[in-house]
């Protein structure tokens, strides 16, 4: 190997290292659940997403609607339910917002500006509970998936593209909690996603992996042997 060829692997693996162990420290633990594979609501199809990014008394949740061009307001995300595996049993919510979106009559639809999601936070014993139902925000504030890939909303109904649904969080929203106890290990389980504007159409969660910081290394370290092997090449 080549003194220049040696001190360009060095620096990538260098930089690799460097980004995945900034990663790991700022990150703190990232979990990650999803609804099963053909979940549905009132016979339409629903999936979404919940990733937590666990620290020192915090919690960060970011909420993501992924089913595309939904046809009914059941279809879209109105709150979560789950557990710390450190037994947590209080905590309030610090921050909740997304970006609004309106759903036009003809499936069109308009952004507007980032707002306060106005969700709310319960506690009933470790179960924590995020919900829209019963804030004054609702119904609207929502999370509706994207569109189709005209970009464009054809398959929805009224109850999407009338009031009082309007304006929706478009793809996602995020949360901070503040819940003493927790720490980076904590882990979450009894994840339950809610949909619809009323109670009860819940679909439990199943658990995503995340690539740990030793496989990505491991990554970098690979990327560093095909780089040889192309100079050499």
């Amino acid at each position: 190997m080549s003194l220049r060829t040696m001190l360009v692997v060095r620096k990538w693996v260098a930089m690799c290292l460097a980004m995945f162990g900034f990663a790991r420290f700022a990150r703190g633990d990232i979990l990650v659940y999803e609804t099963p594979a053909g979940s549905e609501v009132n016979d339409e199809s629903v999936w979404a997403r919940a990733t937590f990014t666990t620290a020192a008394d915090q919690v960060t949740i970011v909420l993501e609607n992924l089913q595309a061009d939904p046809k009914t307001v059941a279809q879209c995300l109105s709150g979560l339910r789950f557990t710390f595996s450190t037994g947590q049993s209080s905590g309030s919510l610090s921050s909740g917002s997304g970006v609004e979106r309106t759903i036009a009559s003809d499936g069109t639809y308009s952004v507007g500006g980032t707002a306060a999601a106005g969700w709310s936070l319960s506690v009933t014993g470790t179960e924590f509970f995020l919900t829209l139902l019963g804030t004054t925000t609702a119904p609207a504030h929502t999370i509706i998936g994207p569109p189709n890939a005209l970009d464009l909303y054809e398959n929805a109904n009224k109850s999407i593209t009338g009031d009082p649904h309007n304006p929706f969080l478009g793809l996602s929203a995020t949360f901070v909690l503040s819940v003493p106890g927790v720490t980076a290990e904590s882990g979450i389980s009894s994840v339950t996603f809610c949909f619809n504007t009323s109670p009860g159409s819940e679909i439990t969660g199943t658990p995503i992996p995340v690539p740990e910081p030793a496989a990505l290394s491991l990554l970098a370290l690979g990327g560093a042997c095909l780089l040889i092997r192309r100079r050499k090449a």
